[in-house]
């Protein structure tokens, strides 16, 4: 396929170079400049998108999205998809599919789960909301970049699974780093509280696969000084989108506000931004009963 690919930044690099190298004709855009392995260059997002088969955009947010998708959608062959890999809100991604069907092309929200080590790997999970065919035209390139691709739904149900995701693993993360403080000051051994939680009723991603205590569980970046897998800051961006989200569906999600309204603390006005979100333990160790 010929592949515009727009946004080449710790994501959208390595997944635009795992595309090149399985075959694809890919051209890359970024406006800081930056270029991938295998991708050609191109001198504007509209070059990038011209003749392509499916442009792939992987961008901060929903605004600069839509500025993007006023530049790419006029430039897009008749039948080409557009692909926005992006987190972004859910009314951006309804409003740029709206956009993009009314000039009779394909569009697709497809956010992802799994991070930069994900992207490089080519395992990332792919969230899909948009129709059926152009997830079909889609979907050998989600086998390319990503070991799943979950098709959830008419547009901006990829934005809806992503957003209520991660406002779980925010919230479990918070709460599993609250347990581990709370077994130290009760003398109970961290190995032990593992043992236990881990193939209990308390157990859960958080626990077992990225265990925030260092030493304790699978290899994660709690055993590397909390440098990020995933960044506390991108953390508080989604669960403020989750939020966002709730206030205009009228959805009650007071947990939800609450691990928000903790990683932005935590990201403003602490130490939190530039650390792993799991850095949440050494935050709650140094703190007594009052916060």
């Amino acid at each position: 396929m010929k592949i515009g690919f727009i946004g080449l930044g710790n994501m959208g690099a390595p997944m635009a170079a795992n595309l090149a190298a399985a075959g694809h004709d890919v051209a890359g855009f970024d406006t800081a400049g930056t270029t991938a392995e295998g991708v050609s260059v191109a001198t504007s997002a509209t070059d990038a998108a011209s003749d392509a088969d499916v442009v792939i955009t992987m961008l901060p947010n929903g605004q600069i999205l839509r500025a993007v998708a006023d530049q790419v959608i006029p430039a897009m062959k008749p039948g080409a998809v557009l692909l926005d890999c992006s987190t972004v809100d859910v009314d951006s991604a309804r409003a740029v599919a709206d956009q993009a069907n009314a000039a009779g092309l394909g569009a697709l929200d497809a956010p992802v789960s799994g991070g930069i080590g994900g992207a490089q790997g080519g395992t990332l999970t792919f969230m899909v909301g948009g129709d059926e065919s152009a997830f079909a035209t889609a979907k050998p390139l989600f086998d390319i970049m990503g070991q799943k691709a979950v098709h959830c739904g008419p547009s901006g149900n990829g934005q809806a699974a992503k957003i209520c995701n991660n406002m779980i693993l925010g919230a479990t993360m918070i709460v599993t780093c609250e347990a581990f403080a709370l077994a130290d000051k009760l003398g109970l051994d961290r190995q032990a509280m593992f043992d236990v939680v881990s193939t209990s009723s308390g157990s859960s991603w958080s626990m077992n696969t990225y265990c925030p205590a260092p030493g304790i569980g699978p290899q994660s970046p709690s055993d590397n000084d909390y440098k990020p897998g995933f960044a506390a800051e991108l953390m508080l961006k989604d669960l403020t989108l989750a939020i966002q989200a709730a206030e205009t569906a009228d959805a009650d999600t007071p947990i939800g506000q609450a691990a928000r309204d903790l990683y932005r603390r935590f990201v403003e006005d602490e130490d939190g931004n530039g650390r792993d979100f799991s850095a949440m333990l050494p935050r709650f160790e140094k703190r007594g009963h009052e916060g």
